[in-house]
């Protein structure tokens, strides 16, 4: 089994978008997301992927993944059978040291709302923290993208 370690933070300033060396376009929506798995198609500029999550770990650090690359056109099909809420975002790519950030500038009714995550080897690596990066949110669950399809920010 593959698992995902991250870390997630709130952006307190735009100084990513000064650093970044990628920006992508991302709409997604979610076929099932409850606790226990959520099912996500993904659109990622042109490109297609199904990804399946586990439950989070009690830190809300670790949890199962699984993703694949499907072809575009069955991806826009999948989007028919979405859940309400279609999370759509721009992704930044920040190198930090050794580390990749993951920065998602949301959209949409989640416009405002801007989120750093950072992949880990272990759940406790040690990483720099840029100063654009604030409050950690990591196992904040209103903070989950298939959290946010249903409950947005701009209702909080």
């Amino acid at each position: 089994m593959t698992f995902e370690i991250e870390r997630k933070f709130l952006v307190i300033s735009d100084q990513y978008k000064q650093v970044a060396y990628k920006k992508s376009y991302i709409k997604q929506g979610f076929l099932n997301s409850k606790k226990e798995r959520v099912v996500r198609v993904r659109i990622k500029d042109d490109t297609g992927f199904l990804t399946i999550k586990g439950a989070s770990n009690k830190s809300g650090t670790t949890r199962f993944e699984w993703e694949k690359e499907i072809d575009l056109k069955e991806a826009q099909d999948l989007f028919n059978l979405c859940e309400e809420g279609i999370i759509e975002k721009y992704r930044y790519l920040v190198k930090e040291n050794n580390h990749t950030y993951e920065v998602d500038d949301f959209l949409g009714e989640n416009k405002g709302l801007v989120v750093a995550e950072i992949e880990l080897e272990n759940e406790t690596e040690q990483f720099s923290k840029p100063n654009w990066l604030g409050k950690e949110v990591t196992g904040t669950v209103k903070y989950y993208n298939s959290n946010l399809s249903k409950i947005p920010f701009s209702k909080w």
